[in-house]
């Protein structure tokens, strides 16, 4: 959420960077100065009826100290008075519940360093790291037909159970997904300083508003219809975010690393057409979740640290990447600034998004009241950040296609042989 104060003091930074990420939300932001223009206003009235009400009070009490009755003129004015503040009280209630509403639905600052850009065409290359790229001789298959011939994909299947856009792995296909979250997990925690935190899967309205898929984004969530009414997490940046919801952390505590392993659940609106086979783009899927909190004046730091973590799964499984920053007009409504991280797919013979990796500064932070207590006393909002490290699924299909081999069959790479205990599928 972004602070109120920038609102107030300064709209135009708003403003300009609703403006850079394309302008969608300029309707939004007017209606939202509106408002609070309007809530401002019935403020100042309401501090006149206060200052009012205590100038009557003296007069009444003047006679109450003579020990004589007021006039009805004044008993009729102090009434007046008082049901003009309870009125407008009422008002200015109503109008916060707005105002917080509109604010609710208004994207993070983008931050100076980002690239301006309508969309993800204007995406900046940071680098490439391709030195193990493979030149085939042969034509590499896609990782859904080398999974489907080796029978450890299975789609018609998941299909039959569930519907399109899932998938089932069997034998040494679910084997090799189990293997990537144990690596994945190891390395993030025993190397990079993680703590591993295994969260609930399902999380209410509160939880999904304080990272920002609630209230705009609804229609990508899975609702359960229960009582309360909860959510399947999209990515478990949501329960990782939100541990400390409401709380006060000590500025020698942070920085704060966690990473979960978790089922992910998307609706995947809007995509229709896109990907329809294979894994990429499943309304199911694992993925390993790193999520930061910092400091202010550290979190830029902490993002390069965060992406260079991601980056590891990567170059210790000899896979060809390039690091991506994204564009002002392609970043995601929580997020100041973003980078992602783009696996080589030989099938393809393109790169594909595997990891992002968001600085959300203080927007989240806001939005679940959580702070932290510096050492001079003061309190101020901490920085949260959040990436993924990596998603498995698609880290399966790059793995199974850049280790394919002309006789049909796969090679485990070297980091995962210890979790799988073959070396070849």
């Amino acid at each position: 959420m972004i602070d109120i104060k920038i609102l107030r003091t300064s709209p135009d930074v708003i403003k300009n960077s609703i403006i850079r990420r394309g302008g969608r939300y300029l309707e939004t932001f007017e209606k939202l100065v509106a408002k609070d223009t309007e809530w401002r206003n019935i403020l100042k009235d309401v501090e006149s009826l206060r200052s009012k009400r205590n100038e009557i009070a003296k007069d009444i009490a003047q006679y109450k100290i003579k020990k004589t009755e007021p006039p009805d003129e004044l008993k009729n004015l102090s009434l007046s008075n008082k049901k003009q503040i309870a009125d407008k009280e009422d008002l200015l209630k109503k109008i916060e519940i707005e105002v917080n509403s509109l604010l609710l639905s208004i994207p993070n600052i983008v931050d100076d360093s980002v690239p301006f850009g309508k969309g993800d065409e204007d995406n900046k290359v940071v680098y490439e790291v391709v030195e193990n790229r493979r030149n085939f001789d042969f034509k590499p298959l896609a990782h859904w037909e080398i999974g489907e011939r080796l029978d450890i994909l299975d789609f018609n299947t998941a299909s039959k159970l569930s519907g399109s856009r899932f998938s089932m792995l069997k034998g040494k296909g679910a084997r090799l997904e189990r293997a990537l979250i144990e690596f994945m997990l190891d390395l993030h925690t025993l190397q990079n300083g993680y703590t591993e935190i295994l969260p609930p899967f399902l999380v209410n309205r509160e939880t999904m508003t304080g990272t920002g898929q609630l209230p705009k984004f609804e229609e990508d969530l899975y609702k359960v219809y229960s009582d309360p009414e909860l959510f399947l997490i999209p990515t478990a940046e949501v329960p990782l975010t939100n541990i400390y919801s409401g709380s006060v952390l000590r500025e020698e505590d942070l920085p704060k690393q966690f990473a979960a392993a978790t089922a992910c659940f998307r609706q995947e609106a809007g995509s229709y057409g896109k990907d329809t086979k294979g894994l990429i783009r499943n309304h199911q899927f694992n993925k390993i979740e790193l999520v930061w909190f910092t400091t202010p004046d550290s979190s830029m730091d902490a993002l390069e640290k965060l992406r260079l973590h991601a980056e590891m799964v990567l170059k210790t499984l000899k896979l060809p990447y390039r690091v991506v920053e994204l564009s002002s007009g392609d970043l995601g409504f929580s997020s100041s600034k973003t980078y992602d991280i783009e696996v080589w797919m030989p099938s393809q013979n393109m790169f594909r998004e595997i990891s992002s990796c968001s600085n959300c500064k203080d927007f989240q932070s806001r939005r679940m009241n959580t702070k932290f207590k510096r050492a001079d006393g003061k309190t101020d909002y901490p920085h949260t950040l959040n990436g993924s490290g990596l998603a498995v699924g698609r880290t399966f299909a790059a793995v199974i296609e850049n280790y394919q081999n002309s006789d049909g069959s796969v090679s485990i790479p070297d980091a995962l042989i210890k979790y799988t205990r073959f070396d070849k599928i």
